[in-house]
């Protein structure tokens, strides 16, 4: 499923698509990542469910112009906005990295209402970032300027922390070369320039109010944000479920696609049934 279709919103053009139907079931990819991530496992669901990938701005297939607002305040206004485009008043949400602490913002300040919500390895307690992170985030104007094949090499390194299994060749390919030529390498350091737990700190003392049934699944070997934020974020919700699994880092998606697909299927059987 690649992103062919496109929502302007406020200069920002956002790349999605849908297929499949079935009960709504929206995907929120994370940093430094698209909705290609998600790709295989939506298409997957897509026999039972109508399934939606967009790329946030500043990523994938979506606008990544200089000087855009790409931060978690920006995309989680951006979420509410695309929903009520596709009028859907309360579909499933998953999602993975930043995309949780942009689907909870959503939810929580800007009125987006749920069926559920898949919490998946994602951005949502304090403190978050690796050291690499941080690093690039004082040194965003440094690293921008980097000869580009520096940029892609430091990138690649980068994203193969992120998987406890080691990424093919191929998957390594489709998760660096987003960021790759004049306007990928600056928008890469221009999504990190812009993180700030302020956008998590904002909502963490909230998630007691949530109110939508959440499962919390988490790659037992995550190195970017460890098992334990997932207990404890599963504390903080009211009713959360939990999913641990084995083998996985924080690329869940591809050091464990089973599992994880088994995962949300039987979450959202569940609750079609309830």
């Amino acid at each position: 499923m690649e992103p062919d279709r496109e929502f302007v919103w406020e200069g920002h053009r956002v790349r999605w698509t849908r297929g499949g139907h079935g009960p709504p079931v929206v995907f929120c990819h994370g940093t430094p990542w698209s909705s290609r991530l998600w790709a295989p496992i939506a298409t997957a669901l897509s026999s039972g469910y109508e399934v939606y990938l967009w790329d946030m701005p500043g990523y994938g297939r979506s606008s990544m112009d200089d000087g855009a607002d790409v931060s978690l305040g920006t995309q989680g206004r951006l979420l509410a906005a695309l929903l009520q485009h596709w009028e859907l008043p309360s579909p499933h949400v998953v999602a993975h990295d930043y995309g949780g602490a942009v689907a909870l913002r959503a939810h929580l300040l800007h009125g987006a209402r749920y069926a559920s919500l898949a919490l998946v390895d994602v951005v949502a307690l304090a403190p978050w970032g690796s050291d690499f992170f941080r690093l690039v985030r004082e040194n965003a104007g440094v690293f921008a300027a980097l000869p580009p094949p520096l940029h892609e090499a430091l990138v690649a390194a980068y994203v193969r922390g992120a998987s406890a299994q080691g990424l093919p060749a191929a998957a390594e390919r489709m998760l660096v070369e987003p960021w790759t030529g004049p306007a990928g390498q600056a928008a890469f350091y221009r999504q990190i320039a812009q993180a700030d737990e302020r956008f998590t700190d904002e909502i963490e003392p909230r998630y007691g109010e949530l109110d939508v049934p959440v499962r919390v699944i988490w790659g037992e070997d995550d190195t970017w944000i460890p098992a334990d934020r997932a207990h404890r974020l599963a504390a903080a919700i009211p009713g959360a479920g939990l999913d641990l699994v084995p083998g996985a880092g924080h690329l869940i998606q591809l050091d464990a696609p089973e599992a994880l697909t088994a995962s949300l299927l039987r979450w959202l059987a569940e609750r079609e049934v309830a």
